[in-house]
């Protein structure tokens, strides 16, 4: 039998992170880099407009068989169903906080007045701006090497920046966050943390491969938080944090949507308490919450401040 080809990004923590997944499939697997163009424009998430940008060509090799699998973090897959395309399996979710990475150790609270801070996350900068309005965000892009780099580096011309801890874990630099965001104050990006794997409708044989990998509560949490970004319909790039989670029989889920500059936010929260762990209560808890979470941000007015963003 050939070996599964999976599909991913080029990059070194996209390499990594599928690499180790792929390792637990049912098969014989090949990994095979795609460059998207996340990878090759360098504008801003804002210009680009984030939707599907790191995910489409990765798609486009799946339908047309040149690949078998696609892999995608999951927090830069479209809301939108794809035709033709099956999401097979939700990984558990690694550590969703951020991190910072600052220069001398220091942390965000220890950061002096006009720090220069580096994120390329509309979300992140909201949040840098909600917590400590004298700091000067800027914007950036690279792999996580090169914006640690900016920061950490031989010639640093930020004083911080801000990844995520997931992937700073899965290269094995979580050493250089200097201080882990709470999710209380900095909640992260819909399915952050968390990795898609995409199959071709149908592929019964992929779908076995992969099965293993899927994760029930990571898969509801991530649908819940989801479910927020298209209920607002705003894409990945949009200043929108949502994050969910089973524990203690219930399903918890918290979103706030933020005007860029940290002028102003809206938020809500809200629970479902499981009977079961079974993927159909799970898939009901997900959207009952997602809903209600939606309708209370509209009414704040929450569709006002994401779009705004995209302005």
């Amino acid at each position: 039998m050939s070996a599964l080809k999976v599909g991913t990004r080029g990059s070194e923590l996209a390499m990594a992170q599928c690499g180790a997944l792929a390792a637990r499939f049912d098969a014989e697997v090949e990994l095979v880099p795609i460059t998207t163009q996340g990878d090759t424009d360098r504008s801003s998430l804002l210009q680009i407009g984030g939707t599907g940008v790191f995910v489409s060509a990765l798609r486009d090799a799946l339908l047309d068989g040149r690949v078998d699998v696609a892999v995608h973090s999951m927090k830069d897959l479209p809301t939108a169903p794809a035709d033709g395309i099956e999401l097979a399996a939700v990984s558990k979710r690694e550590d969703a906080r951020d991190a910072l990475c600052a220069r001398d150790g220091l942390t965000l609270a220890e950061l002096p007045e006009g720090a220069r801070v580096g994120t390329g996350s509309p979300r992140r900068m909201a949040q840098l701006r909600v917590a400590r309005p004298d700091l000067e965000v800027v914007d950036i892009r690279g792999n996580v090497p090169t914006r640690l780099s900016r920061a950490q580096g031989d010639a640093p011309d930020l004083d911080a920046v801000v990844l995520a801890l997931a992937g700073l874990k899965r290269l094995g630099l979580e050493d250089r966050a200097t201080d882990i965001l709470d999710l209380i104050d900095f909640p992260t990006a819909p399915a952050q943390g968390a990795l898609a794997v995409e199959i071709r409708a149908g592929d019964a044989a992929s779908r076995a491969a992969v099965a293993r990998t899927d994760h029930a509560s990571t898969r509801a949490a991530v649908d819940a938080e989801r479910r927020v970004l298209a209920g607002l319909e705003a894409g990945c790039s949009a200043p929108l944090a949502a994050h969910a989670e089973v524990a203690d029989g219930m399903l918890f889920l918290s979103a706030i949507a933020y005007a860029t500059d940290g002028s102003s936010k809206v938020g809500a929260s809200h629970a479902f308490t499981l009977d079961s762990t079974k993927a159909p209560e799970l898939a009901e808890a997900a959207r009952d919450v997602a809903d209600r979470a939606v309708a209370e941000l509209l009414e704040g007015g929450a569709a006002d401040l994401v779009h705004e963003a995209r302005a």
